[in-house]
């Protein structure tokens, strides 16, 4: 019986390890990758989730990328060429405030990466 609970608190540390370093890796170069997919799994745009790859490097954000969804392609087409970029630069204390304008048309879509970056910054902000 001590066996198997000892392999059940082995296993469930693992898991809690792993999902840990989905959220956020620091690559070679020292720029630390967020990932949003579980920090706002229930944030939603038009069609669903809206996960994004929040690259950070010497406190900036250097790009964001959208990663698989849902959403119409060609609204978040515009939301990659409009939206994107309008983080890029700022340091993530001037990110995570900055009110950044949504993208005509694609209002849910809008919102939901506006809630992804903010969250992923949270996220790099507690745990780098």
């Amino acid at each position: 019986m001590k066996r198997i609970v000892f392999a059940a608190l082995i296993a469930a540390f693992s898991l809690l390890t792993a999902q840990a370093d989905d959220v956020m890796k620091k690559n070679a170069d020292g720029t630390y990758v967020v990932n949003t997919t579980t920090l706002a799994k229930e944030v939603k745009g038009y069609m669903g989730a809206t996960p994004l790859e929040i690259h950070i490097q010497k406190n900036k954000v250097v790009k964001i990328v959208p990663l698989k969804n849902q959403e119409t392609p060609k609204y978040f087409a515009r939301i990659k060429k409009l939206l994107l970029n309008q983080w890029e630069g700022l340091k993530v204390s001037k990110a995570a405030d900055a009110k950044i304008d949504g993208v005509t048309g694609a209002t849910f879509s809008s919102d939901a990466v506006k809630e992804n970056v903010k969250r992923g910054l949270q996220y790099y902000k507690q745990h780098k």
